[in-house]
């Protein structure tokens, strides 16, 4: 059951240069749609003072989590919990900093209301939540892979696509938070974070 994210390999050490400098220097970070968990062991490993908590609501993705976390062998990685990001609560009620990869453009706009909503209600002041991803800017030109890769994720699901960047900065205005930095990524993606206020 265990799965594999060709793309988790090719973008893990990057999304690590940048959690290093956003991330706390201790405490439990919760990792919301962690998908086949292989970035919640190579994360776990990065940042051994930090317990890492994956989640996510596909049973097969808890299943794929749970093989690669036991293969891993890691003691601050926990086991992983069953989270909607939509729902009104979760089943972790608090944590250090949220980091969100790759979900809210996969899923409908309820998904990017609840992981505000909850990162809002559960971290503390300044505390973060970190997102990465393909976005859509205003005033910046859409690379053309993702303008391709928003018309196919419609395709699929017509509440799937980007996200654009003022629909989500309002978002989080009205759950508390404020972004505080947008790092450029490879790929034409960004890594968002947001901060308690």
């Amino acid at each position: 059951m265990k799965r594999h994210a060709p793309a988790t390999a090719r973008n893990s050490a990057a999304i690590a240069q940048v959690l290093q400098m956003e991330l706390p220097g201790q405490g439990q970070v919760l990792e919301v749609a962690s998908g086949t968990g292989e970035h919640a062991v190579y994360f776990a490993k990065a940042f051994p003072q930090l317990n890492w908590q994956p989640s996510d609501q596909d049973p097969e993705a808890l299943l794929s989590i749970e093989e690669w976390s036991a293969e891993a062998g890691l003691v601050n990685l926990l086991p992983p919990v069953r989270i909607n990001a939509a729902d009104v609560e979760w089943a972790v009620a608090d944590a250090s900093a949220i980091l969100c990869i790759n979900m809210v453009h996969i899923s409908p706009w309820q998904s990017a209301e609840g992981l505000f909503r909850n990162a809002g209600r559960i971290l503390a002041k300044g505390a973060p939540l970190v997102l990465y991803g393909p976005f859509l800017e205003a005033g910046v030109e859409t690379a053309p892979s993702n303008t391709d890769f928003d018309a196919s994720l419609k395709a699929r699901d017509k509440r799937w696509g980007l996200r654009e960047l003022p629909r989500l900065d309002m978002l989080a205005e009205e759950c508390g938070l404020g972004r505080t930095a947008r790092h450029p990524m490879p790929a034409n993606n960004l890594t968002l974070v947001y901060r308690r206020t």
